[in-house]
This record gives structure tokens, sequence and C-alpha cells, in this order.
């Protein structure tokens, strides 16, 4: 893999460990590791050049929702952290790199409701939009308007609500195998209130978190809840609370997230998830599918 004339080559970090970019605090060495700030024209321009050139790659936000192998990523990994945010009258033009806690709270201060839910919730824009993230009876279908992304064929494209075929913790972009894709920015729609109002429902909803969910490292919910149900339930159900393989547990206090208790290793976490799998379908019948993404080989 020669990337001498990789855009911005001399940014670009060898071998970089990719745990401290992850929520879980899991995950091996990337080949390579560029960290985008300045513009979405600057995470274009790379994952333009990387499908160029046929390297695989992925971009990485919070890192809320992915769990990377200990063998790491053979290929470039893309940190987006371009933070921009533009508000006009009821909406707001969002790069994919902000994150959502901190965009919950500039709607706040600007007037604006409707983002009440995000405040609560890990991640950027991006991977919210990929992953029609949501929380509070809110979710990401209930506020874009149109989305801006990068195609590695099309190049770049706005699309509608519509196209973008968002359903629960999905949406048409998430079904695409090729991931040959990447969200720019988007823009949302809000609703004009009271700022006080709005910041306090903001408080109600974090003060909410912190009782019911977890500290410490994890990667968020990992499983979707099913139809009329919650997987936290029915893995409890089958007694599996608090149960650890390695250094990682099924959350004693929520037992949908499962936490990185310090030595984890990523085979750990993997290895929990299969078995939690497993010993829900045998018990109750229920398939419980992952709602976050693995990335390298396991």
């Amino acid at each position: 893999m020669d990337m001498t004339n990789f855009p911005h080559a001399d940014r670009l970090l060898r071998d970089e460990p990719l745990a401290k970019y992850t929520a879980a605090r899991l995950g091996g060495a990337a080949d390579y590791v560029y960290i985008a700030r300045e513009s979405a024209r600057e995470l274009s321009d790379v994952l333009q050049a990387a499908w160029a050139q046929n390297t695989p790659v992925r971009v990485l936000g919070g890192g809320a929702n992915v769990l990377v192998s200990d063998t790491g990523w053979r290929g470039l990994i893309v940190i987006n952290k371009v933070s921009e945010a533009a508000f006009k009258e009821s909406q707001v033009v969002v790069t994919s790199g902000y994150a959502l806690t901190v965009l919950a709270r500039k709607c706040a201060a600007q007037g604006l409701a409707g983002f009440e839910w995000a405040a609560s919730v890990p991640g950027t824009i991006g991977g919210a939009v990929v992953n029609n993230a949501g929380a509070h009876g809110g979710d990401m279908a209930s506020n874009v308007h149109t989305v801006t992304i990068c195609d590695a064929e099309k190049g770049v494209q706005v699309l509608s609500k519509a196209a973008l075929g968002f359903a629960y913790r999905t949406s048409a972009l998430k079904a695409r195998t090729d991931r040959r894709f990447l969200v720019l920015m988007a823009t949302l729609d809000l609703q004009r209130g009271d700022p006080n109002a709005i910041s306090a429902k903001i408080d109600e909803f974090v003060a909410y978190r912190k009782r019911t969910q977890p500290p410490g490292a994890s990667l968020g919910s990992i499983f979707k809840n099913p139809p009329g149900d919650y997987a936290g339930r029915l893995i409890e159900s089958v007694g599996l609370k608090g149960y650890s393989i390695g250094g990682a547990q099924v959350s004693p206090i929520h037992a949908n997230f499962f936490i990185n208790t310090g030595a984890a290793t990523a085979g750990d976490y993997y290895a929990l998830i299969q078995h939690v799998r497993e010993q829900v379908a045998r018990a109750t019948g229920v398939e419980l599918e992952t709602e976050i993404e693995i990335l390298g080989e396991f």
C-alpha cells in the first residue's frame, strides 16, 4: 500500500493503535490513521483518494458503535473530527464529525427544540445518520431534512429523508454492503422553543441516562430491541446480567451494555456478544441482532 502521493500524506499516522479512538478502548493497530479536522472537503478528498487506489478505508467518529479486532485494520482509518454547525431559523446544517451531545446543547442555546433526545447519546452526526440513532422517543429520522454524502462512484450527492430509507436503528446507507460512501453533513429540521424549557428536558434525559446506564468503557447498546420487547430484559431473563468473559462483562446495571472492566480484549468482547446471543436464542427463541459494527477479523 503506497501512500506517498496521498493527500496530506505528512499527517498519516503509521501502525496507530485504534483502542484510543473507540469508546470501549479496544482494538489493534491500523496500517494508517488520518485525523480529519478542517472541513467536509478535506474528508471527501481523503476518502476519494483511498477509493481511487482501492485502499480499504473506514471512518470513525466517536467510536461508540464499533468493535475493532485485536488484529486491527489492514488499510486506512479516518477519524472524523470535522465539527461545524450553522443555524438558520428552525434548521441547523451540521458536519458529520459533530458530537450529538454537544449539538443538543447548542440547539438548546439557540432556542431550537426537537434534538433533546441526543443529549444522552454518544457518537457523532455521521454515525447517527447511518444507524438512525435514537433515544427517549426521538431519532435521526424525526430530525433529518437532507443528508449530503460523498459516494465513491457518484461523487457528492444530496439525499432526501425518503431516499435514506430510515427504519428502527437502520437506514438505506447502513444496508449498503460496499461501504463506499461517507456522510459529509446533514440538515436537520427543529422547532422554535424556550431555551430554558429545552435545557431542562436535556438535563432530565441526561440524569435518566446516568441512573439507568453504566459508566465506564462500553460501545453503548449492543443489540437492537426486538419487536415488542427489550434486549436487556431478554439477556437478564436468561441469567446473564453481570456475566463475564475475560475482561468483558454484561453490565450489572443494564444488561444490553457490555463493559470493558479494564483488561478486556476485543476477542473477549466479541466472544461475550456471541455467547449472549446464543443463550438468548436457545432459551427464548429470539435471535438478537447487533446494533454495533464489527471491523477487522475475529
